[in-house]
């Protein structure tokens, strides 16, 4: 398969397969927020759905993908290193301030800052009417989280450093974006990246989550939250699985963007699953989000 995913790279085949990749991811990014967002303290949450991937990911990269090359090894301790920040970030933000204000401003500063990225690191440059596309889908999820913020009536006086975290964590999601697919396209097998890359980013959260754990005074059984990692773990998989390969098939810039219409859905998982109302007002702007993906992948 390796053989295969390899031959498709810069081709016709290879672009429509990384759109398809990107829009997969999207929408189980969505379900993998959702998830996080259960009755599980969101610290326990994440450390049971990274122990779970990280020991599925375990056998594939020990025992059936290649072994990295040696100079793969300190790119593989950078992305772990970013990713840890990353997560931590994530977490704060969300400790501050109300999920659905943080979300949509998170997703919305990642894509500016990874197109950015992709033209620093790989020379991809945007048309002016792909540009276009990323104000128009940049204009919908920050339209989405003044909305949610004009609305909101908890959490107001943690929110502008909530608002500040957010912003920082769209920039680390930007940067790991950028740099694994720098890493991804550096191995000969990109699977022996995803798998590594996974067995090593399982180590950090399980740790945290297990001290936190240890120091409540009501502690929830480990029976469902081992579920929900496992679950988790099988979301994750496919979810940065596909956005990682998206990057090596095809522009990086283009599938950062095309994967935050991971808002659209997940306010479409929020209104049919949660029954959450979504209104007028938030159709618009989610129309806005998706009329800005289209312009982006039509405008190359």
């Amino acid at each position: 398969m390796s053989d295969w995913l390899i031959s498709l790279e810069g081709t016709e085949a290879g672009h429509q397969l990384a759109l398809a990749l990107a829009l997969l991811a999207a929408f189980l990014h969505a379900v993998f927020g959702a998830l996080q967002k259960g009755r599980h303290d969101p610290w326990l949450s994440r450390g049971a759905i990274d122990f779970a991937y990280g020991a599925m990911a375990a056998p594939f990269a020990f025992f059936v993908v290649p072994w990295p090359e040696p100079h793969m090894w300190p790119i593989l301790a950078g992305a772990f290193g970013i990713h840890v920040v990353y997560k931590l970030a994530q977490a704060w933000a969300y400790t501050k301030g109300a999920y659905t204000v943080v979300y949509p401003v998170v997703r919305g500063t990642a894509p500016f800052f990874a197109v950015i990225g992709a033209y620093l690191l790989f020379g991809e440059i945007f048309t002016p009417v792909q540009w276009l596309g990323v104000g128009v889908l940049l204009s919908g999820i920050f339209g989405l989280a003044a909305y949610n913020l004009r609305y909101l009536e908890t959490a107001r006086d943690t929110l502008p450093v909530a608002l500040m975290l957010a912003a920082g964590t769209g920039a680390l999601v930007a940067l790991y974006t950028t740099y694994d697919a720098y890493g991804i396209r550096a191995t000969a097998d990109p699977f022996t990246f995803l798998a590594w890359f996974f067995f090593l980013d399982g180590l950090f959260m399980p740790v945290v989550a297990l001290r936190r754990y240890a120091l409540m005074s009501d502690r929830p059984a480990l029976g469902p939250l081992a579920l929900r990692g496992f679950v988790g773990g099988v979301i994750a998989f496919f979810s940065f699985g596909a956005i990682m390969l998206a990057t090596r098939l095809d522009k990086v810039g283009e599938a950062a963007v095309l994967r935050e219409t991971s808002t659209v859905f997940a306010a479409l998982i929020g209104w049919l699953v949660l029954r959450e109302k979504v209104g007028p007002r938030r159709l618009v702007l989610m129309a806005l989000i998706a009329a800005g993906a289209v312009i982006v992948e039509t405008g190359g």
